[in-house]
């Protein structure tokens, strides 16, 4: 049996279901506070029958700062899929991303070194490597960030990497991958869709740009990585380089929307320095830290090669991967706003 933590994110979602696809069965970690219907009707953004395969889960609550808690997820568990994760760029949230990011996957990787698991998938970001020290594009030997002049999250990414490289043995094999920006769909919850809803659902978008790729083929490599014998590898997941301006025009015009304006670095820096003058009592300005306004205003571009040569896997094209998850944020959209109707009709 397989554990996956982070089951109800973006990315968990799919690949418990990948998982289950390939007949593996399955143990899902989430909150108490999860909604398990929204991902439940997510589902069916990617298959025809989402009861028949939701009904597979063996669901568990569990809390990645509770050594005890995480114990008793790992009964019988002999691989697992680490994606749990706080994604954020706010300066308010830094207490938490460390307990998730770094102290729950310090806890998770010292449990399963005492326990019988045998392989350990971990899903770090691209955003742990460091652009200002590599030159051209970034692959797996890069040079990673050092430092507190960087983002939250890609530093709490980095030293949660540290916790798993240090913990690969004979005992215990480990993978890690580094996905580029993940384009993925939920179900019309806000907390879903990640980067692509935010680009979707505002009109501005910034001046820098990454890989991208797609969360179904996130989770395809994940459980193909994890049916080979490899240990201590890292693998790059990027389908292709892309600004966020071009991201943004692709969402727009499947949309049928506006075009989104750019807003440029001279801009965000403004806003940080009315920050500082304002002394943060703005929600929105805090995030214009300096790290903050480099990663949006940057173009990291990433190479997904080494996997794709290992596993003769072909990348999603980026404007498929727009086109499917854009539609089925439409989709869902239409039919809330049908059954609200019904709601008031009744």
């Amino acid at each position: 049996m397989v554990l996956v933590t982070g089951a109800t994110g973006i990315l968990g979602r799919v690949l418990v279901l990948e998982l289950l696809k390939s007949g593996k069965k399955v143990r899902a970690a989430k909150r108490p506070s999860s909604n398990l219907q929204e991902v439940r009707d997510s589902f069916s953004n990617y298959i025809d029958e989402p009861s028949f395969f939701f009904k597979q889960i063996e669901w568990v609550d569990i809390d990645l700062n509770d050594c005890q808690s995480i114990a008793a997820a790992l009964k019988g568990i002999d691989e697992v899929y680490h994606c749990a994760a706080k994604v954020s760029y706010d300066p308010a949230d830094r207490r938490e991303i460390i307990q998730v990011n770094v102290t729950g996957t310090i806890n998770i990787v010292n449990c399963c070194k005492s326990s019988d698991v045998r392989k350990f998938l971990y899903v770090g970001s691209a955003a742990i490597f460091d652009i200002r020290k590599n030159a051209g594009t970034i692959r797996e030997k890069s040079k990673v960030i050092s430092g507190k002049r960087n983002t939250l999250y890609a530093i709490s990414k980095k030293l949660a990497e540290n916790a798993v490289l240090s913990a690969t043995s004979n005992k215990l094999k480990t993978v890690i991958v580094h996905p580029g920006l993940i384009i993925g769909s939920g179900s019309g919850n806000n907390k879903s869709g990640g980067f692509l809803k935010i680009l979707a659902e505002n009109n501005y978008t910034f001046s820098g740009g990454t890989g991208c790729v797609d969360v179904r083929d996130v989770a395809k490599i994940a459980v193909l990585l994890m049916a080979k014998e490899l240990s201590g590898e890292r693998f790059i997941l990027s389908s292709e380089n892309c600004t966020y301006k071009k991201l943004s025009e692709m969402i727009k015009i499947k949309m049928n929307a506006r075009k989104a304006f750019l807003i440029p670095k001279v801009v965000l820096n403004a806003g940080r320095i009315l920050n500082f003058l304002t002394g943060g009592i703005l929600p929105g300005l805090r995030l214009l830290s300096r790290p903050n306004i480099e990663f949006l205003s940057t173009y990291q571009k990433i190479s997904g090669s080494k996997l794709a040569k290992l596993l003769n896997y072909n990348f999603i094209p980026v404007q498929n991967s727009v086109d499917f998850h854009i539609g089925n944020m439409i989709e869902s959209k239409r039919r809330k706003k049908a059954d609200n109707n019904q709601v008031l009709l009744i």
